[in-house]
């Protein structure tokens, strides 16, 4: 198949790749950070993965390829307690779109860390796979990203979104440049 064809070589999905590449790489780093820089780029950074996300390609799938996941229960609790610690008390908020909502009189509590978690598990599962370079297994991880956008974590992605803009402009002790958590 000519690449220029193939919707696994098409502009919006390397785009995608790019940006799902920089956020794992964010995530994993993360720690490292600052609660400020986490924050602040955070915010900038999701919004972009979610519309990469959205100009997606929508392909077939084929039932024939079979995908092998790279991330492990020990890799996603890394990535979560590593967001934890850093959030500190900020991690936790209200998910009124959560699916236990609806028979629930009391708000349910969710945690930025596990959303973020979820996310960064999806995507980097996508680009391990992408990076195989086997255009079977390519197009096969794109239709499973996108279906696993559509289904769980672009809404993820989105409550961890909400949260964050919260910690960043309307927490009550504010963040500042600079504030390690």
């Amino acid at each position: 198949m000519k690449k220029k064809s193939n919707p696994i070589y098409e502009r919006n999905t390397l785009e995608f790749v790019t940006v799902a590449l920089e956020y794992c790489a964010f995530v994993v780093h993360a720690p490292e950070s600052g609660l400020f820089d986490f924050v602040d780029k955070s915010i900038k950074i999701l919004p972009l993965l979610y519309l990469k996300a959205t100009l997606l390609p929508e392909l077939e799938e084929d039932e024939d390829v079979d995908l092998e996941f790279s991330v492990t229960e020990e890799d996603y609790e890394t990535i979560r307690s590593g967001l934890s610690v850093l959030l500190g008390e900020r991690d936790s908020f209200l998910d009124t779109f959560h699916s236990d909502m609806q028979y629930s009189d009391t708000p349910i509590a969710a945690t930025i860390s596990e959303n973020l978690a979820d996310v960064y598990q999806d995507i980097e599962n996508f680009i391990s796979l992408y990076r195989e370079g086997n255009e079977e297994v390519m197009h096969a991880s794109i239709v499973k990203c996108y279906t696993n956008f559509r289904e769980f974590w672009g809404q993820k992605l989105l409550n961890a979104l909400k949260a964050l803009h919260t910690v960043r402009y309307n927490d009550e002790d504010g963040i500042r440049s600079g504030d390690k958590a």
